[in-house]
């Protein structure tokens, strides 16, 4: 394999992420002032990868989140079990007054010179007082993993889940497992965690532990405090890499013993046509996906569906040309499907992968 990752064999899961569990409401293209119904998608960024692993590219995965005892809780519970994962949860009560919650996510899908517009309620949330001790790592990593993975919105909810992370990660890499944080930079909650310094500090901590960055330009340049390029030194398009090719050069300065970092580069034209491309750094070099223009359906979610299509590529021995395609491929195919996580099949994602089209299938 081209990368200098060492990944193991056979373990009794190949991949296990830690986060919060989310339920989105979406009103599709009207705008919640105006909404009278929803579609309710189960979602969570570091739980999406989890499940797209499992369902479309059949691995075994895992979840380990909180879990409320109440109607939302069991909703969500039963699509984790839909989706194949696996879950280790940490069990909370509801008392129908104060909480703690499963949080709410609310994301119009907005309609083509109308953006999307997301807002969300993670009030006691009951994620946020997910703390170390509370999940026992040496059983789970004793069966062995072979990938564990966590993210900033994570990191980002409450010090405990932020220290939480670092146990789970320290865990993973005594074990033997991969490791990769998705820097996945929310404004909102570090704001009102303690603001962009100790976003910076808090996420180091963190990084210390990843083999794997996934992050675009400006997740590096805020969750990592990495400078970005001058004015004059911007790509013309969001789609040139250049940019993103010279900040990984100041990350592995920072973070010597990262080896692989990854993001999607993604053209707005209008919200339901997008030109989609990917880069990845891998042990030094550098691929770039192709170019598709892609007709959306609903974004939320394609960052997601290319980090679990990458990451299967390297599971799988894939070289990083074939899984920096394969994430760029299912990516693209999730932006097509309502929901945040995948309704592709392995099939699909290859021969779109390979340079197939979207030629009806008979």
């Amino acid at each position: 394999m081209g990368s200098a990752l060492t990944i193991r064999k056979e373990a009794e899961l190949d991949f296990l992420s830690l986060g919060a569990l989310v339920h989105r409401l979406d009103p599709g293209i009207v705008p919640f002032p105006k909404a009278t119904e929803c579609a309710i998608h189960v979602s969570g960024g570091e739980y999406n990868v989890a499940a797209n692993l499992s369902n479309c590219f059949e691995m075994k995965t895992a979840i380990a989140s909180a879990m409320v005892d109440y109607p939302i809780g069991d909703l969500i519970a039963e699509r984790v079990r839909a989706m194949g994962v696996r879950p280790f949860y940490r069990h909370f009560r509801h008392d129908g007054v104060t909480g703690p919650n499963m949080a709410t996510v609310y994301s119009d899908r907005g309609f083509g010179v109308r953006a999307p517009v997301v807002f969300y309620n993670r009030c006691n949330e009951a994620a946020a007082q997910l703390r170390p001790g509370d999940f026992d790592w040496k059983t789970i990593f004793t069966r062995g993993v072979r990938w564990a993975h966590s993210g900033g919105i994570f990191a980002a909810l409450s010090p405990t889940t932020a220290q939480l992370a670092v146990e789970m990660m320290t865990a993973a890499k005594s074990a033997g497992a991969v490791t990769s944080f998705d820097l996945n930079f929310r404004e909102k909650l570090w704001k009102v965690s303690g603001g962009a310094d100790r976003a910076v500090e808090v996420i180091a901590r963190i990084v210390e532990h990843a083999d794997v960055l996934v992050g675009n330009e400006e997740d590096l340049q805020k969750g990592l405090g990495i400078e970005g390029p001058k004015v004059d030194e911007r790509a013309k398009s969001k789609l040139d890499p250049s940019v993103f090719i010279a900040m990984i050069d100041k990350v592995v300065k920072k973070h010597p013993h990262v080896k692989v970092v990854a993001t999607t580069l993604r053209e707005v034209h209008s919200t339901n046509r997008h030109s989609w491309s990917a880069v990845a750094w891998v042990n030094g070099k550098t691929y770039t996906a192709p170019t598709a223009e892609l007709d959306v359906y609903d974004r939320v979610g394609g960052g997601d569906g290319f980090a679990s299509g990458f990451f299967y590529g390297l599971l799988t021995g894939a070289d990083p040309d074939e899984a920096i395609r394969l994430g760029w491929a299912h990516g693209a195919l999730l932006t097509t499907f309502p929901g945040d996580t995948t309704m592709a099949t392995l099939d699909q994602v290859r021969a779109f992968a390979q340079g197939g089209s979207a030629r009806i299938q008979r």
